[in-house]
């Protein structure tokens, strides 16, 4: 289910935390369900069990999982954190296209670059809703 590129410059945390945030938010993890432990994700995806423990304390810090003494971590029922990170990776594209725009890449060619990246991604991977 969670897939991590050894071979990424992106931190393998970082991308532990964005593939746990991808399933909340596509519903393929639902609401106050248990993550797998901190050791049975370390194995599964063969990372330190302290790269794991990084992902979850900062995704706990966001609002995006909740921890219970003695029983684990789990997803969080809040949909406000989820929808704010939808939010920032909106702004984020925006900002992007507005720096973009500014650079002297047209319209169109902004247009044709997102379309073929989108068409480059597999149907598990165009998550979102409409109405966000």
């Amino acid at each position: 289910m969670i897939q991590i590129d050894l071979q990424s410059r992106v931190p393998l945390y970082e991308q532990l935390q964005e593939q746990i945030i991808r399933l909340s938010m596509l519903g393929i993890l639902d609401e106050n369900q248990q993550l797998p432990s901190v050791r049975a994700l370390a194995r599964e995806v063969g990372v330190n069990p302290n790269t794991v423990a990084k992902a979850y304390q900062q995704l706990e810090q966001q609002g995006i999982i909740y921890t219970v003494s003695g029983r684990g971590s789990f997803v969080s029922p809040d949909v406000l954190s989820l929808q704010s990170l939808r939010q920032a990776a909106l702004q984020e594209v925006l900002d992007a296209v507005d720096k973009a725009l500014s650079r002297g890449v047209s319209p169109q060619q902004l247009l044709d670059a997102i379309r073929q990246q989108l068409d480059s991604l597999s149907p598990c991977n165009q998550g979102g809703t409409q109405d966000d």
